[in-house]
């Protein structure tokens, strides 16, 4: 049996971006993720220890996330290696990280970059 987990919604305010301006007064960041991974123990135990936890799962994206770095792109596959690292038992992930109001000088809700990654 493979799981999938999603989280939903994680909001960071934090100093991404190209510019300047970015850097020093922030935006609001939006990440979800999907995980994949092989928890047929937690199923049957109802054990934490048996699962991937999520509080765990969101301290790594709020470590990396609170990196700064020019590219959303670099920083969501900052994250996917963490989760790989931290987690080994995944079998894939997607991350969706999204730039709330980006400075573009025009009205638009969000940019995003999507990443997915299949481990071996």
């Amino acid at each position: 049996m493979i799981t999938k987990i999603e989280l939903k919604g994680m909001q960071f305010y934090t100093y991404h971006g190209v510019f300047p301006q970015e850097r020093k007064v922030g935006n609001t960041f939006t990440v979800d993720l999907l995980l994949t991974a092989p928890l047929n123990k937690a199923v049957q135990s109802d054990d934490l220890a048996d699962t991937l936890n999520y509080a765990e799962i969101y301290a790594v994206v709020k470590k990396e996330m609170d990196i700064p770095s020019n590219l959303l792109e670099y920083v969501a596959g900052r994250i996917l290696t963490a989760l790989k690292k931290n987690f080994p038992q995944l079998l894939a992930c997607e991350i969706k990280l999204a730039k709330q109001n980006p400075p573009f000088g025009g009205d638009i809700q969000s940019a995003a970059i999507i990443l997915s990654e299949i481990y071996n």
